[in-house]
């Protein structure tokens, strides 16, 4: 893991042979809201500042659908491609980003994973599609969780907190403190579950970070971060 900065704005890298993952942050006031002019126009500069033929994302529906990248827009919640020199990635501001990748296979994903997609375990199932569409090993897969808010920020209702612990998927897990969720320990356990070995985790509060400036839509309601990976 390490700083990068491209244009006055700061990401953090995540490099491996024949791939790399990079995780957007607020500096300068970098944001890749596609909703607004200034969010389209830095999802397109990635191609120049990245050197990638294209840029993939989607319409993200907080679903635990995933769609194998074709160039077309979609309605859905993790991407998977196998094809090289493209990015895909998501968008978050408190939800989960995480990238996972083949090194043997040389298959990414990145997925959005909030808290509808983390009670439905939508990493846990596209590590599924990787290994039956791509025939991907998960002792090969590396898994980077980005930015997100973190258990000591993140506050939900006691309905929420029953919801995920009467989840057979997390039963006996330690995923709250209280009403205090943790989305991470959620997700470590869905990875661990499909004997993912090599999990990392950038260890950014989008809450409470004092490190990196990010963005958090419970904080400001405001600005989205990029996630993505691309194949070399």
């Amino acid at each position: 893991m390490k700083d990068f900065m491209v244009d006055g704005y700061k990401f953090i890298k995540v490099p491996f042979e024949g791939a790399e993952m990079v995780f957007s942050t607020a500096y300068n006031n970098l944001d890749f809201d596609r909703k607004k002019e200034v969010g389209m126009e830095n999802i397109q500069n990635i191609k120049k500042w990245f050197d990638v033929n294209e840029v993939g994302f989607l319409s993200q529906i907080h679903s635990d659908k995933i769609i194998n990248y074709d160039g077309k827009k979609h309605e859905a919640d993790a991407l998977i491609t196998d094809k090289k020199n493209i990015a895909i990635g998501v968008f978050t501001a408190d939800c989960v980003p995480v990238l996972l990748y083949d090194t043997e296979k040389h298959v990414s994903a990145a997925v959005h994973s909030g808290w509808r997609g983390t009670f439905s375990c939508i990493v846990y199932k596209t590590i599924e599609k990787m290994k039956n569409e791509y025939n991907c090993t998960c002792n090969n897969i590396a898994a980077v969780i980005g930015p997100h808010i973190h258990q000591c920020c993140y506050e939900v209702s006691d309905e929420l907190i029953e919801k995920f612990v009467n989840n057979p998927m997390y039963k006996g897990v330690d995923i709250h403190d209280g009403r205090y969720l943790s989305m991470q320990n959620c997700i470590i356990h869905q990875l661990k579950l499909e004997d993912v070995k090599d999990i990392r985790n950038l260890d950014i509060c989008t809450f409470c970070s004092k490190e990196y400036e990010t963005h958090s839509y419970r904080k400001n309601q405001d600005g989205r971060m990029f996630s993505f990976i691309f194949l070399k």
